[in-house]
């Protein structure tokens, strides 16, 4: 759906990694893996976690074919429930567009501060959202919550004041614009420090 290639939040989260020394990570929702094989292929140790069972069946043969099973691990799992990480446990945390999924405000508050909870102190929270100068906001089906439901595929979009009110526990390192693809779609880099 969104391309081979690693995304932009990928390369400038793997800038971050290298800046500060550190080599493990996990990320929620990898879809069909771009993102983790990227971070794989660049020597940083994954532990991947998306809901769709084929997936990670995906991510899991793509890992077998480039060799990557050393750095690489998976877990098919629903981020609405408790993360399966121990308190203080993890360094970074990242997911592209999993915030922006068919969550409720509920769940993704939930969410948050499950991340929360897993991080180590000073830990960082990075993940992307799609905006609301979005092309695609306020179009198709209205779900509630600034849910839109279009071809079947149901997005949540974020205003600068639903990602500041993440901050319960974290301070703001950057939120960055973006655009990604031919549509393009716009969203908002968060990345969020642990205090």
């Amino acid at each position: 759906m969104f391309g081979l290639e690693p995304s932009y939040p990928a390369k400038k989260t793997l800038e971050i990694l290298q800046e500060n020394n550190i080599s493990k990570i996990v990320e929620l929702g990898s879809g069909l893996g771009r993102d983790t094989l990227f971070f794989g292929q660049n020597l940083i140790e994954v532990i991947a976690l998306d809901y769709s069972f084929k997936g990670i069946s995906i991510i899991n043969d793509k890992v077998k074919k480039q060799n990557l099973n050393l750095l690489i691990k998976t877990k098919n799992f629903d981020v609405r429930n408790k993360l399966p990480f121990k308190n203080n446990s993890v360094e970074i945390c990242y997911s592209h567009m999993l915030y922006c999924m068919a969550l409720t405000n509920f769940e993704i508050i939930n969410l948050n501060k499950e991340i929360k909870r897993i991080l180590k102190p000073g830990g960082l929270n990075i993940y992307t959202a799609r905006n609301m100068d979005d092309g695609d906001y306020k179009k198709g089906i209205f779900r509630g919550e600034n849910l839109y439901e279009n071809d079947g595929f149901i997005v949540h979009f974020f205003s600068i004041e639903k990602v500041n009110s993440l901050l319960d526990g974290f301070k703001n390192i950057f939120i960055e614009n973006f655009v990604e693809g031919k549509f393009p779609r716009k969203l908002y880099m968060v990345c969020n420090k642990k205090i």
